[in-house]
């Protein structure tokens, strides 16, 4: 395949190892030391920044590496290498290459989880007008740090010239050991956080329906979700995910047909801003989904169009579930019941006053927890193999059992952790997490002198005002939260 007619893209100087790895990928074996001279590596996969064309061309089984000298003019050599893909079969040693689709249905199943079951609870006093402009700039913030975050691990993996990294090396490279430490603690608070509440949800459905104790359903949820994720391979998960999806978009057309009924149109007129910022949390958290950006980063060979093209469809979808959900929820509840001091689950009085209801919501809400439960369990398990520096390749059992046993043992002890969760986990993690480290990150790496920074596009335009403003709107959130609850004490 001739390569393509944009410039190419230079690449750091490590020495050439090519190895495979299993369900993982690297964009390309980086480059080779050349006495006097300069590899540039000519990758479609990675078209540079003054690239007319955007879309990915189809890979070859061979790639041209030209090294030239300043003062080698007239004559050039060419080495010409083997290539080893990136998603290669362990067994077989052939390319398993990643599905756009399934990449997009596992960004939405891991954003429609229990975030939604809790957007009514929260946005009840603001009204559906502001919370849904709310929603809509939240969307637009989450998808702006996937992006950046996206950015960086494309950089990191053809620095380091990985076949996958996780944040802890992102922030590595990008921020040093401060940053990695604050990494560390975020994401494995907030995904335990997230986790527990997953699997505290999701028993007591399972306890009400199946009735079986709380401890034999949290188990048994546990076990069918975490052995999808363990055992599952890419092209499985992937399904699973579709069907799920496919599932929870059926129970949720059913629910809105049956709760629409009900729909008091005057009701979504109301609109206080006053009670905005204390939904932001939770509606940011419902829009969860950066950790499983490293997996795409991956999964998809680093081909940074149909990573964009993912994480904006894949998050656009659950927006528009997210608006009509919060519109029929609030459109049925009495304004009395909004207006009472005591807290009021929309969803505990939409079953209370609809059988027909009942049913629906709680089929629908276990396969919310479900998918967004199978991405959690991905990204923590993936990123406490990369913190205990396991080898890549074959599925490792011990950073699975450290993800499932330790929310199953604690969602046991307080069965009611499910709001609280939601709450901290969205305030003190995921803006922490997902707001100011991307920006952050992001910042380091486009000042620096890295070659592999300055050769790929950026996928978040602005500049440093719009990483300012990331990074300085996700600091006023946490920091007017906690005076907040510092007030109530």
């Amino acid at each position: 395949m001739a390569p393509p007619s944009s410039s190419p893209l230079c690449l750091p100087l490590p020495p050439l190892s090519i190895q495979p790895r299993n369900r993982r990928s690297f964009p390309l074996p980086l480059t080779s030391r050349f006495p006097g001279g300069v590899l540039s590596v000519r990758s479609p996969r990675f078209p540079s920044s003054s690239s007319s064309s955007s879309s990915s061309l189809e890979l070859s089984r061979t790639v041209r590496l030209r090294c030239s000298s300043q003062k080698q003019s007239a004559e050039e050599s060419e080495l010409e290498l083997e290539r080893l893909f990136s998603n290669l079969n362990q067994a077989t040693l052939k390319r398993e290459p990643g599905s756009l689709s399934s990449a997009v249905f596992l960004v939405t199943g891991t954003t429609v989880g229990a975030g939604i079951l809790a957007i009514p609870a929260v946005t009840q006093n603001s009204g559906f007008i502001a919370s849904a402009v709310t929603c809509i700039f939240c969307w637009i913030f989450m998808v702006a740090t996937g992006l950046l975050i996206a950015e960086v691990n494309v950089n990191t993996m053809c620095e380091l010239g990985s076949g996958g990294v996780s944040l802890v090396s992102m922030a590595m490279r990008t921020l040093g050991k401060l940053g990695v430490q604050v990494t560390c603690w975020s994401y494995i608070f907030i995904h335990y956080a997230l986790l527990i509440a997953y699997v505290a949800r999701s028993s007591e459905i399972l306890t009400n329906s199946l009735g079986i104790p709380l401890w034999e359903s949290a188990t048994l949820f546990s076990l069918v979700m975490g052995g999808i994720c363990y055992f599952g391979s890419q092209r499985l998960i992937g399904a699973v995910n579709g069907v799920l999806i496919l599932a929870i978009v059926l129970s949720f057309a059913a629910l809105v047909a049956v709760a629409s009924k009900d729909l008091h149109w005057e009701a979504l007129l109301k609109a206080n801003l006053e009670a905005v910022p204390m939904s932001i949390p939770v509606i940011a958290l419902s829009f969860v989904y950066q950790n499983v950006v490293p997996v795409l980063c991956t999964n998809l060979e680093g081909d940074l169009t149909k990573i964009r093209t993912a994480i904006v469809l894949g998050t656009a979808i659950p927006l528009g579930l997210f608006l009509v959900w919060n519109a029929v929820i609030l459109g049925t509840i009495t304004s009395a019941d909004v207006s009472s001091d005591n807290f009021i689950d929309p969803l505990q009085q939409l079953r209370s006053s609809n059988g027909v209801v009942g049913p629906i919501v709680e089929v629908f809400s276990l396969l919310a927890i479900a998918t967004s439960y199978i991405g959690f369990v991905l990204g923590l398990s993936d990123f406490l193999a990369d913190l205990l520096k396991l080898p890549s390749g074959q599925s490792k059992p011990l950073p699975y059992l450290l993800t499932l046993v330790p929310p199953l043992i604690l969602s046991l002890l307080d069965p009611e952790i499910f709001f609280k969760a939601l709450d901290f986990a969205g305030t003190y993690g995921v803006l922490v997490l997902f707001g100011i480290l991307p920006a952050a990150m992001s910042w380091s790496d486009r000042q620096s002198n890295s070659i592999t920074s300055m050769g790929l596009p950026t996928l978040v335009p602005g500049g440093r005002l719009t990483l300012a403003l990331i990074g300085g709107g996700a600091g006023w959130v946490i920091i007017s939260e906690l005076l907040e609850n510092l007030g109530k004490t």
